[in-house]
């Protein structure tokens, strides 16, 4: 929220920051690019979802960026497409077809318990 709020903002959504949480559901495909160059690269994509999303750039997101917009299927077609994708190559071990959502501060992300990273960025807004 740091950032966020010395642009001016009220209020920050912070879904990323919880992505490598203890209590979180992301594979560990996931959390093993949020801690990687990508999180620095995120990338508006409709590939995914076949809605504008922001994520973590990866082998699906380039694959939809040589893909014409106009030609992704609308949500949930794309979505339930990609999850198939995903689903065939990671028992080859590729984890870069999954939808790696991730916004702007991806960078930022901590590996703590949720509780813990409450009490953190709690006591980091209190500082501003």
């Amino acid at each position: 929220m740091t950032g966020a709020s010395t642009l001016g903002a009220a209020a920050a959504q912070l879904g990323t920051a919880f992505v490598a949480t203890d209590e979180s559901a992301a594979d560990a495909g996931h959390r093993a690019a949020l801690f990687s160059d990508a999180a620095s690269h995120t990338v508006m994509t409709r590939a995914i979802s076949g809605r504008p999303a922001r994520c973590l750039a990866n082998r699906f997101t380039a694959l939809g960026a040589r893909i014409c917009p106009e030609e992704v299927p609308c949500y949930p077609i794309a979505y339930d497409a990609g999850k198939s994708l995903n689903q065939a190559a990671k028992p080859a071990g590729e984890a870069g077809f999954g939808a790696q959502w991730a916004g702007q501060g991806a960078p930022l992300a901590r590996s703590l318990p949720a509780g813990r990273l409450m009490t953190a960025l709690v006591d980091e807004l209190k500082m501003i």
